[in-house]
């Protein structure tokens, strides 16, 4: 294994399927996507059939609570073991350079290996590795027994770099043609298309290493985001509980473990915020079972220190919290037939999410009656809003460019802060790496 610890990566041994295995049928979405939908997990299921396909190897959360539950997770672990020893992969070292494409944009990405022992998702972190939201602890427990028992892991992690100058993962762009090519076809269900090249080429590998060291150096950190904090090299973007759990797992395990053992490194997708293909979509709230008066509830909540006005209908308040002032705090407030927009004069925190989250988790703690939801969509919110009882409280996008500096001022941003793209352009399962050498983690 090559190891670079300076900038935190490791080259990874990577495994996909074989030739004799229909890809098409392989690669899933990831398994926290549609998880309102289970006829779409249903039709994965329909379309992956008796073939090899990750959609074994993971457990939908649409699934969660339903008597497809047990039956799914009860042959998790049996198929890792048979696609293991049938020789259904083949094994490559190096560096995958990905380019997902959907519609007219492309997102590039760099498939490596991240050292976990200079990750800590804890709010006061400052190693090199950080979470974007909030870790819910409790949530680790389950997951990590399921890592402990598997041997393979397959993920959806998607870690988010800094790169405005475009210096790590997009010059491999114009190299892309002169590699071997492992895989290059339309995922299922309008993932849109896909094509992975492995990169293992030393002089390649020292060009990505060196750009990425450039990016942690602390003096041109406190230039950028104007806090001489510890370097944040990697955010993590999508699967900050993921990450966590193989943390976790790690730190478990590791008093026994070698130094390189593959437990101690956790498979990523590395991409760099400002590509084109990465785009930040606001997670909406909606608020369930409601018989009181929300709106003086935000108003002593806030000292009354907010200003609300009317407005005639979604559309108007959907584009009056899209082309708010960017150091205004303004949420959109979607009551059945009412549109209010409310201006936050004295924000309790630097995102417009988090002043507003802030005050739901005081009011949801005191009337636990009151159900909170996370919403993706305009038209999902608005048809949410309007059922009886429901109020929606409608947010606007995080800029890309406030992340690295958030995180650094002020630790994880707020749960559900941000969504990079829609369901349906999320990471899918492709590649799997081998976490387990034997049952005493040596």
């Amino acid at each position: 294994m090559r190891n670079y610890p300076e900038v935190s990566l490791q080259v990874p041994n990577i495994l996909l399927p074989n030739s004799s295995v229909d890809i098409n049928k392989w690669a899933v979405i990831a398994c926290d996507q549609f998880t309102s939908q289970s006829e779409y997990w249903d039709q994965v299921s329909q379309i992956a059939g008796d073939s090899p396909s990750a959609y074994n190897l993971i457990l939908p959360e649409a699934y969660l609570g339903t008597p497809k539950e047990k039956d799914q997770q009860s042959q998790i672990f049996s198929s890792m073991r048979s696609y293991s020893d049938s020789g259904l992969f083949n094994e490559f070292q190096g560096f995958v350079y990905v380019e997902r494409i959907l519609g007219m944009k492309t997102r590039q990405g760099l498939i490596a290996a991240l050292d976990l022992e200079q990750y800590d998702f804890h709010k006061e972190s400052r190693s090199l590795i950080r979470a974007t939201e909030g870790t819910i602890i409790d949530r680790l427990p389950p997951r990590v027994a399921i890592r402990e028992k598997a041997l393979l892991e397959i993920p959806h992690i998607l870690v988010l770099i800094d790169d405005p100058l475009y210096t790590v993962i997009e010059p491999l762009s114009a190299e892309s043609k002169s590699l071997q090519n492992l895989y290059d076809f339309e995922l299922m269900l309008g993932g849109g298309r896909i094509r992975g090249s492995l990169v293992n080429d030393p002089e390649l590998e020292r060009k990505i290493v060196s750009a990425l060291g450039n990016l942690s150096d602390r003096d041109l950190q406190v230039q950028k985001y104007g806090v001489g904090s510890a370097p944040l090299l990697y955010a993590v973007g999508d699967g900050n509980h993921s990450l966590a759990t193989a943390k976790s797992f790690w730190e478990m395990i590791k008093k026994t473990a070698k130094p390189d053992h593959p437990a101690r490194f956790a498979l990523v997708e590395i991409v760099n915020i400002h590509n084109e293909g990465i785009v930040f979509e606001p997670i909406h709230r909606l608020v369930k079972n409601v018989d009181i008066d929300l709106l003086e509830k935000l108003s002593s909540f806030f000292s009354n220190k907010i200003k609300i006005t009317r407005l005639p209908d979604f559309a108007s308040l959907a584009e009056r919290i899209k082309n708010q002032k960017v150091d205004a705090q303004i949420i959109g407030f979607v009551d059945n037939d009412e549109f209010q927009v409310i201006e936050i004069q004295e924000p309790l925190h630097t995102l417009t999410v988090g002043s507003l989250q802030l005050f739901l988790d005081a009011l949801l703690s005191g009337l636990p009656e009151l159900q909170l939801d996370f919403i993706h969509g305009d038209e999902a919110l608005l048809q949410s809003a309007s059922q009886p009882n429901n109020v929606g409280f409608y947010l606007p996008a995080m800029q890309k460019s406030s992340l690295f500096k958030s995180v650094i001022k002020d630790g994880p941003l707020p749960r559900k802060t941000f969504s990079m793209g829609e369901a349906h352009e999320k990471r899918y399962y492709l590649e799997c790496r081998k976490i387990q050498v034997d049952q005493r983690y040596v």
